[in-house]
């Protein structure tokens, strides 16, 4: 019998670490969990930038967010409206607590102006995402930088699969 009570006293905690409102088990921290950016198909365009946010135990807002190695970034929506699509500026993203908030193509998205050429080169740039009503907490994230399809820069191509993956044109 005593092992049977051992057994079961074992396995209690285990049951209860896969419920999802264990009181036991530590909450999840407010995290930028992935995100890139996509580079301005010409120098003189901006960058656009896309990341998930995972909320925290309680919500917060996402008021801005910034980089080092650029010249300025916004944080953009956009919208459609009498059949017109536009880009409005946010000042304000909420991520709620244990959800997330997404910026992605055709939403919520970074405008990146002017990212210097030193970032490029590495693929990387490094971001501050800063949010309120929580310590004014801020976060940094790597975000890898990819080419703009159809960009002018040769490097974005793939010239490893042969004449039918860059449009039959060969080097």
């Amino acid at each position: 019998m005593k092992p049977v009570l051992f057994a079961a006293a074992l396995a209690v905690p285990l049951l209860l670490a896969g419920c999802g409102d264990n009181p036991i088990a530590a909450p999840r921290p407010l995290n930028v969990v992935s995100g890139h950016i996509v580079m301005g198909a010409t120098p003189d365009r901006p960058a656009v930038g896309y990341f998930r946010v995972q909320g925290g135990p309680r919500p917060v807002r996402l008021v801005a967010v910034t980089a080092d190695l650029a010249q300025r970034v916004e944080m953009h929506e956009t919208v459609r409206e009498n059949g017109v699509t536009t880009m409005k500026p946010l000042a304000a993203a909420d991520v709620p607590a244990k959800g997330e908030l997404v910026f992605k193509q055709g939403g919520k998205h970074l405008m990146i102006w002017a990212i210097n050429p030193a970032a490029v080169r590495m693929g990387k740039l490094t971001m501050a995402f800063v949010f309120t009503d929580n310590n004014n907490e801020r976060i940094l994230f790597d975000f890898p930088i990819k080419q703009a399809e159809g960009a002018a820069d040769h490097g974005a191509m793939d010239h490893g699969a042969g004449p039918e993956a860059s449009n039959g044109v060969v080097d």
